[in-house]
């Protein structure tokens, strides 16, 4: 996801400063299946409290007037982040969607920090559609690792703007100077009088004031909260509980609806042999023919889902062969045999030096040439909450709508297209979600609102759309089955003299957002392979398009997920056949670069100091491998270590050392790192999503093995913060795990592993 902001028309110095207007984005998407522009219903806070909020124009006439849109300056507008009621609760609108990576903790950390607020009276709740909160320059999504360095220095500066509105205001309120007044959380203090005003009583009157823009940020030595593991501000409500997901909420007089897709993707109903039968089931509404699938809608969800199994139906035929649709012949050890085969000219990614040159160079002098293939199955999210969305029509016209979502405005405009009502009908809820790594953009026919939105279109009635485990597995949209082709030229010393790779496939970058970034070289599928921080004097790294037939997605860490993967794979490969150690030929590429020696050296240190092996712990036969990743902005340094036994590779420990620039919350890095290598390792082991005949071979959980209990790891993070800018937290620990597990796997056994999962090679000691 960071070509999608870095990616920029124009070369500009700040990779975050790229112009895209919210509204533009929308028509410049790829229209099909996407569809939901909406706005959310002012919060119910504040009809009983006099707040900052409360005076500001309703939401839906704020998101109706594009003119008015257009003049707004995001994230200046103190009212639209800000609700303090007169009981003095802070309720912070968040531009960004919680999906379990602690942003809402961050957002109140920031902004607490400067207003003079403890964070842990905040509430932070999704802000409804509108170009205030379009905070990454101009676009608004929940993405790429991007929602904290996005916005950190404007966060800061919208909580030290509202606090000198408060300050201000106070002093008129007392008649004297602003600077004979502090704060101290959420309270104005005139200390020579004693008197004491809450934010809650100054709310209306800062509200007035006209708010200045050179306002003084706190000095960072005197943080009290940015840089500490405060506790996250939802984990009392998802321990007990009661926090809500889209999958909780239901509508008065609503239906529930169970969905049953086609077979093959591409194909569509020809006609349902029982529909009266089944129309007439306890509790069946009504049964309806859809786009590629099948509903009923009943007065229970389990009634929905045994009436829609119950459906005898006839699917049009998929296409015979080929790959521009799921045909009926499709499978992936085919569509790998195609990317492996293509002949097609490659686009440069990456080019330094001359690396045919080096090649020739050594063709001539007899050097050591080595080539290597790898590539990565498709995957799926995988995410704990199963995918669903309401819909209801209400009285005065407006459409509402419930949906996980990572791009609101987006959501909503295309719901209004579906609904075929302005975007200043649709209200659009954005629920807390439940896991999503990339799950929740707009992926055509990928996601259940649309359904909905018809379903309540067809009923008159607001309908719950609910897919079972088996339908999300029938219809996820998918990271990309990937494949790279590596070759490199050895010198004398054993060292690097050229390296070339050759990438071939799709990415989900330019699948969905190429209409935005039109260069041909779509980042989102060479990430991990180009750009890394290695000083091999000649590289051509070559991108050739392949578009696969099936609905692609970003995943969690995106292309850096296999390609680093990849590279660092074939690094070990360079470092062997030129006699080299894996881990001091890696520290002798970055000799110029102190920033990833530092992380070299601070992830040996943590492991006990580096060593290969294979040696023995415990009565175990043990090996460890290195990797290096450079995703999302961050740096990172990964060690794991391996014992096989019984064929079964058993992961021991993995050590991370991290560096994004600068951190909010140390706690809540140290938990992305850790769950990014569990979910990095269950892509390395076991995770694979196949098909054939054309159709999906896994259908849940218990065909498509995902990392158990027994088979994780110790996970030991440092976090090292370099002073750069901030980078990414949530992504960039996943991509160092899977080559330094493999590099491991054959530092142990000498078998290389070029192909993921570990689960489907036979391996052994």
């Amino acid at each position: 996801m960071d070509r999608l902001l870095t990616a920029a028309p124009i070369t500009l110095k700040d990779p975050l400063d790229l112009r895209i207007e919210a509204q533009s984005a929308v028509p410049l998407m790829k229209p099909d299946g996407i569809s939901n522009l909406s706005r959310r219903a002012f919060l119910g806070f504040g009809t009983s409290a006099l707040v900052l909020g409360a005076l500001l124009p309703s939401m839906p006439a704020r998101a109706a007037t594009a003119a008015a849109a257009a003049a707004v300056k995001p994230g200046t507008r103190i009212p639209a982040f800000l609700v303090i009621g007169k009981d003095n609760a802070v309720t912070l609108l968040s531009p960004f969607v919680e999906g379990g990576q602690g942003i809402n903790t961050g957002l109140a950390q920031i902004v607490g920090e400067e207003l003079d607020v403890n964070p842990a009276r905040f509430t932070v709740e999704c802000a409804p559609p509108g170009p205030d909160y379009a905070v990454i320059n101009g676009l608004r999504m929940t993405g790429g690792s991007f929602s904290t360095r996005s916005s950190y220095p404007l966060m800061r500066r919208l909580g030290a703007t509202a606090r000198d509105m408060m300050i201000r205001a106070a002093a008129a309120k007392l008649k004297v100077k602003p600077e004979s007044l502090k704060t101290e959380d959420g309270v104005v203090i005139h200390a020579a009088s004693g008197k004491r005003l809450s934010y809650g009583e100054l709310a209306p009157a800062a509200l007035a004031l006209p708010p200045r823009d050179d306002v003084a940020l706190r000095d960072p030595a005197s943080f009290r909260y940015i840089r500490q593991p405060v506790a996250r501000l939802d984990v009392r409500a998802k321990s007990t509980g009661k926090a809500v997901y889209a999958i909780d909420q239901k509508l008065e007089g609503m239906l529930y609806a169970a969905v049953r897709h086609a077979p093959n993707q591409g194909t569509t109903v020809q006609s349902v042999a029982n529909e009266a039968a089944v129309a007439a089931m306890p509790g069946v509404h009504s049964v309806h023919k859809m786009p590629g699938a099948v509903a009923v809608a009943a007065d229970s969800w389990w009634r929905a889902r045994k009436a829609v199994e119950a459906l005898s139906v006839s699917w049009s035929a998929p296409a015979a062969s080929g790959l521009d649709s799921v045909a009926a012949d499709f499978a992936s050890d085919g569509m790998l045999a195609a990317l492996k085969s293509s002949g097609a000219a490659g686009l440069p990614a990456e080019s330094d030096g001359d690396a045919a040159a080096a090649f020739a160079t050594a063709a001539a002098n007899g050097a050591k040439v080595i080539e290597a293939e790898y590539d990565a199955p498709y995957l799926v999210h995988g995410q704990l909450e199963p995918p669903s969305s309401m819909a209801r029509f209400n009285a005065d016209g407006t459409l509402e709508l419930w949906a996980p979502n990572q791009m609101p405005e987006l959501f909503q405009s295309v719901a209004a297209q579906t609904a075929g009502l302005a975007p200043d009908k649709v209200i659009l809820h954005s629920p807390m979600l439940g896991g999503f790594f990339g799950r929740h953009f707009l992926y055509g026919s990928a996601n259940p609102f649309l359904q909905a939105i018809q379903l309540a279109k067809a009923t008159g009635r607001p309908v719950k759309v609910l897919w079972s485990r088996e339908e999300e597995f029938r219809m996820d949209a998918v990271r990309p089955l990937s494949f790279t082709r590596f070759r490199a030229a050895l010198g004398k010393d054993g060292r690097p003299t050229a390296i070339q790779a050759r990438t071939v496939g799709e990415g989900p970058l330019g699948r969905w957002f190429g209409a935005v970034f039109k260069d041909p070289v779509d980042s989102s599928a060479v990430e991990g392979v180009t750009e890394k921080p290695y000083a091999i004097p000649n590289r051509r790294m070559e991108y050739v398009k392949f578009p696969h037939p099936v609905t692609i997605a970003f995943w969690r860490s995106v292309g850096h997920s296999m390609n680093d993967f990849f590279y660092e794979g074939f690094l070990d490969e360079i470092a062997d056949a030129g006699s080299q150690d894996p881990f001091a030929l890696r520290m002798e590429l970055l000799k110029d670069k102190p920033r990833h020696r530092k992380l070299l050296e601070t992830v040996a240190a943590m492991s006990g100091g580096w060593k290969r092996g294979p040696y023995e712990v415990d009565g175990t036969r043990r090996a460890r491998g290195v990797s290096m990743a450079s995703p999302f902005g961050s740096e990172t340094a990964t060690i794991a270590e391996v014992s096989v036994q019984g064929g079964e590779t058993q992961v021991h420990n993995v050590w991370v050392a991290f560096d994004p620039g600068s951190i909010v919350n140390p706690a809540i890095v140290k938990s992305q790192v850790e769950s990014a290598v569990a979910l990095g390792l269950s892509a390395t082991l076991f995770e694979e999503l196949v098909y054939k005949d054309g159709v999906r071979q896994s259908h849940n959980f218990d065909d498509y093995p995902i990392l158990s209990r027994r088979s994780m790891p110790a996970v030991h993070v440092e976090i090292v913060e370099s002073g750069a800018p901030m980078g990414g937290v949530g992504e960039p620990g996943l991509p160092g795990v899977p080559p330094a597990v493999v590099n491991a796997v054959a530092a142990l056994t000498g078998q290389r592993i070029r192909s993921l999962p570990l689960v489907k090679n036979k391996i052994g000691v």
